[in-house]
């Protein structure tokens, strides 16, 4: 046995074997949500953004690990702003860092007079060189990596199935994500020099994902990668003494071979388990894997090494299990817009049209309703008490370059009992529900927990606030903009002012407020925001103002009534309005530009004019009868098709506003439609 003794009882080995051990344990507890949450590349990245940072120490004869930690740093924040730009992905943002640091650090290497030398250091690092203040080094960066990971298991656990559940849940998201890079961090800055920027990688990497095969337990995973990383920088150390090759290579080479032979035997587990079953000797299959999970520990680690006391973890301990891109639990995803109305009588009576099947579902029952309102997937009936809200169980999901859409059960979530609402606005994480007045404010609800089932308030904002580019744009009632952050703190305040604020949109170029001389329109590009003046093309009275926008999703043209002249076209992309001067309407949308402005008069006749001349094009009878006083209709509008509620008929009618209004389909009901909204948009 003195082959296997006699390389550890010389002192630079044993301080090697220290080193790589203590790194082994880091290398683990980051590693393991490396692999768990998918960062590999991120992990790559990093590892190469040390090499500037090491380059500018190595050539002052500073401190190396001083100088990672500055380079890693850099790198971490870059990848968190440059990860917040919604222009491109977060791959793409990690991979211009990663060949800008690259490039740079081989530049500051290739003015060293040494300079071969001192990239192989750099690159592949020299663990028999580990010194015994290093050793300290690396005892104090587990202890720190212990800590990070144990008090941020649970948000970490919550970050990996789903951001929106870790926010719901209070854990900060962002702030777990911090976290996360700065273990990520620590171990690559404490590794590299164990193994080099280059290969620290492979103890980054290859013991956790070696792990995954024998545990679905984070805890365990990390336990098991420490071993596997041990025994790798044993086994490491021992080759390298005896065939003379580069140690830290050879540790990173085994670690790889461990997590090959890990998947290896997995298969092959798999097919024996399979062939017993096929044999149907159930009573032994779980014996039998069990003898092969202990068979592989002996080839991995030469050694037995029985595992005592697993037990049952606790449900968010469990890794969890790689879903499609674009999942959602619960719903279905399907081809195209699955869009549903859900409309309302003034008894309470709730019911959803399926504009796809055509099925009319119950709504449930919300007493009293004066108006209803919406957020492209929810409905919310108000009341004069509260504003109820109703899942239309169709929804989409637009991520720029694509865009997913999702069908599910109505359900009744819950409400608000705040009455008076008059526009609901929305984004991945907030629901504003705004109450317009002299003094309007904004109830925030959490997003997330509206999407399972329930309502929680996470304050209410005095003004108008609206949810976009992660923040809040808010007008207050005495017309002051600034831009807020999610938990209502003041970012910056805007240059424009918007006095007597009433009526607000969200579109693809910003949000819209309306205001006594015209609308404040804010846009944010790469975190900047700008407020731009709309103001009328002439005074305006009160009565004339435009107080409620309505416009396609997706649309840069917004309508909204114009008092008893007629409808407004604001053009969010010109900075421009257009008067349609029709006499009084009751209600107007525009699916934008190259269709038509729709507009329906208290007869119930359905218009349709030139967006820019204000031309009449067509018109069609559609209501049965004249609007009363207690009923409001409204026209929806998606890309191809309009809808108007008849209340007088108890149905609604589908338009196809681009062939001459015509009349495509009517959907009885057994109610009086007097209010409606659609959802799936």
């Amino acid at each position: 046995m003195e082959w296997l003794i006699a390389p550890f009882e010389v002192t630079f080995v044993q301080r090697a074997l220290w080193g790589g051990l203590l790194v082994s344990g880091i290398c683990a507890l980051a590693g393991t949500w490396v692999v768990v949450r998918g960062m590999a590349f991120l992990g790559q990245a990093m590892a190469q953004g040390l090499l500037p940072g090491v380059a500018v120490a190595a050539l002052l004869g500073g401190n190396l690990i001083v100088g990672a930690a500055f380079s890693a740093g850099a790198m971490a924040v870059g990848v968190t702003a440059l990860g917040r730009n919604q222009r491109f992905a977060a791959d793409t943002a990690i991979g211009l860092l990663f060949a800008g640091m690259l490039s740079l650090g081989v530049i500051i290497v290739s003015r060293s007079q040494s300079f071969a030398v001192d990239v192989t250091g750099l690159l592949f690092g020299d663990i028999l060189a580990i010194r015994a203040q290093d050793v300290v080094y690396l005892a104090v960066a587990l202890a720190i990596s212990l800590l990070i990971a144990v008090l941020g298991h649970r948000a970490f656990v919550a970050l990996a199935f789903d951001p929106r559940t870790a926010h719901t849940l209070g854990l900060r998201p962002r702030w777990a994500q911090g976290a996360l890079l700065g273990l990520l961090t620590l171990a690559i800055v404490a590794s590299f020099h164990v193994v080099g920027t280059l290969l620290v990688f492979g103890l980054l990497i290859a013991p956790p994902a070696a792990a995954t095969y024998w545990s679905h337990r984070i805890p365990v995973i990390m336990a098991l990668a420490a071993l596997f990383g041990g025994v790798a920088t044993v086994t490491g150390l021992l080759v390298s003494w005896h065939a003379g090759t580069a140690a830290g290579a050879t540790i990173a080479a085994i670690a790889v071979g461990e997590f090959f032979v890990s998947a290896a035997v997995a298969q092959l587990r798999t097919r024996l388990r399979t062939r017993l079953s096929a044999n149907t000797i159930r009573s032994r299959t779980r014996l039998a894997g069990s003898g092969v999970n202990v068979l592989v520990l002996f080839m991995v680690v030469g050694a037995i090494l029985p595992l005592i006391g697993c037990g049952t973890s606790p449900s968010d301990d469990v890794v969890p299990e790689e879903k499609p891109h674009g999942y959602v639990e619960g719903a279905e995803e399907a081809d195209g817009p699955q869009s549903r109305l859900v409309v309302a009588d003034p008894d309470g009576a709730v019911r959803v049209v399926d504009l796809i099947t055509e099925e009319v579902t119950d709504g449930g029952e919300v007493p009293n309703v004066v108006r209803m309102t919406g957020d492209g997937r929810f409905a919310y009936p108000i009341t004069a008490d509260a504003a109820r809200i109703v899942d239309g169980g169709a929804w989409t999901v637009d991520h720029g370059d694509h865009v997913h859409y999702y069908r599910a059960t109505t359900k009744d979530v819950g409400s608000v009992p705040r009455g008076g609402a008059t526009g609901v606005h929305s984004d991945v994480v907030i629901t504003a529900m705004i109450v317009d007045g002299s003094m309007p404010r904004t109830i925030l609800l959490d997003r997330a927990a509206l999407e399972a089932g329930t309502v929680t308030e996470r304050g209410v904002i005095d003004g108008i606030a609206l949810p976009y580019a992660e923040h809040l744009v808010v007008v207050s009632g005495s017309g002051t903009a600034e831009v807020r952050d999610r938990d209502g703190a003041a970012v910056t305040p805007l240059t424009e002012s918007c006095l007597e604020p009433r009526g607000s949109a969200t579109t693809r170029r910003g949000v819209v407020f309306g205001c006594a001389d015209g609308a404040l329109m804010v846009s944010a590009d790469e975190g900047r925001f700008t407020a731009v003046k709309i103001a009328y093309p002439q005074p305006v009275p009160a009565a004339e103002r435009a107080t409620e926008f309505t416009h396609r999703a997706g649309s840069t043209a917004l309508a909204a009534r114009a008092g008893d002249r007629g409808a407004w076209v604001l053009d969010s992309r010109a900075h421009t309005w257009v008067l349609v001067e029709t006499g009084p309407v009751v209600a107007a949308n525009t699916a934008g530009e190259g269709s038509a402005l729709l507009t329906l008069t208290r007869d119930g006749v359905l218009h349709a004019h030139d967006l820019t001349t204000g031309v009449e094009s067509a018109r069609t009878q559609v209501l049965t009868a004249a609007v009363s006083g207690d009923t409001s209709p409204v026209i929806e509008i998606d890309t191809n098709r309009a809808y108007i509620n008849d209340a007088e008929g108890r149905a609604v009618h589908e338009i196809d506003y681009r062939d001459n209004l015509r009349r495509a389909r009517t959907f009885p009901l057994d109610i009086t439609p007097a209010h409606m909204v659609e959802t799936g948009r």
